[in-house]
């Protein structure tokens, strides 16, 4: 049993996680930026320095995981001054803090770093980040890398103990819908609610039911290595506009309501993650097709929203 701090607890990861962490027997601290029941929980703006020092003053920890985050591309173009302030300024006040207790981090990058980098067999591997040059396209992008570079800093510097890894496109029940949240999320609420939405054409993606990946993160306790980097993905690539017809197909509509583009300036054409790594050192298992995942997302909603 291992005592663990997740910061992010009450977002769509942050929550399942702590479930599958305590179902496991580990003592499981919580913090976010709202209140909560718990008097294990604590309220915590990872901004601002008093407030982390605070949080680490309520226990001893082994390993923290850091959701903190604000997230999504367009959210870091409308609201850029809270974006570098919670995932650049937070995660360095989070360092600060690991250089002085030397607990575990587990950080929480995103698959957005790569920028549009092309590759000889068209999969993305950890190592390119450090091999290749990266062109990041939008502001949550380039805030997440430099997230690794102040990490690789601290290690470098400080002899922290810090395990990185790269989300691709998470989706599943518990992601409750704004305009800013992930693409399966917007097209299903949107097609449930008679709304129109826009499909780029010609992206391809993969994508990861949310329960594939949350033993993923919980076996990272115990197989956890310093100064690794994981991609974190599922199997299925497939172009986005796939899933939107999945999602319109289930729901006996047509697509009227779609608007086709052909480009999205602040995104990336292709994604598709080597995750051979995760596999071997972490037992990462994707099982959960589109196919099963879409409907279970689908029901979810219906029980939220209908």
């Amino acid at each position: 049993m291992a005592s663990i701090l997740v910061i992010g607890s009450s977002g769509t990861i942050g929550c399942p996680l702590v479930r599958g962490l305590r179902k496991r027997k580990h003592e499981v601290v919580t913090a976010d930026t709202r209140h909560g029941e718990e008097p294990s929980h604590f309220r915590c703006d990872v901004s601002k320095y008093r407030q982390v020092e605070k949080l680490f003053g309520n226990g001893s920890f082994e390993y923290v995981y850091n959701l903190a985050a604000e997230f999504g591309r367009k959210n870091g173009e409308d609201y850029y001054e809270q974006l570098w302030e919670t995932n650049v300024i937070g995660l360095k006040n989070i360092l600060r803090l690991q250089e002085q207790k030397k607990f575990r981090l587990i950080h929480f990058s995103s698959s957005e770093i790569y920028g549009e980098l092309k590759t000889k067999d068209g999969f993305l591997k950890e190592e390119f980040s450090e091999q290749l040059p990266l062109k990041q396209n939008n502001d949550y992008a380039i805030s997440k890398w430099v997230n690794e570079l102040q990490i690789r800093n601290s290690m470098a510097t400080k002899q922290t103990e810090t395990l990185i890894v790269r989300l691709f496109n998470a989706y599943g029940p518990g992601e409750y819908f704004t305009p800013y949240r992930s693409v399966v999320t917007q097209f299903v609420y949107k097609a449930l609610h008679n709304l129109p939405y826009e499909v780029y054409l010609n992206y391809y993606r993969v994508f990861m039911y949310i329960d594939d990946l949350i033993s993923t993160l919980c076996n990272i306790v115990d197989r956890f290595k310093p100064r690794e980097t994981y991609n974190i993905g599922g199997e299925e690539y497939v172009e986005v506009k796939k899933v939107s017809d999945m999602i319109l197909n289930y729901l006996n509509k047509d697509d009227s309501l779609v608007e086709y583009l052909d480009v999205d300036v602040h995104n990336v054409v292709s994604k598709r993650p080597d995750i051979t790594k995760a596999k071997r050192d972490l037992e990462h298992k994707p099982t959960i097709p589109l196919s099963v995942g879409i409907p279970k997302t689908i029901e979810w909603h219906k029980q939220i929203y209908c």
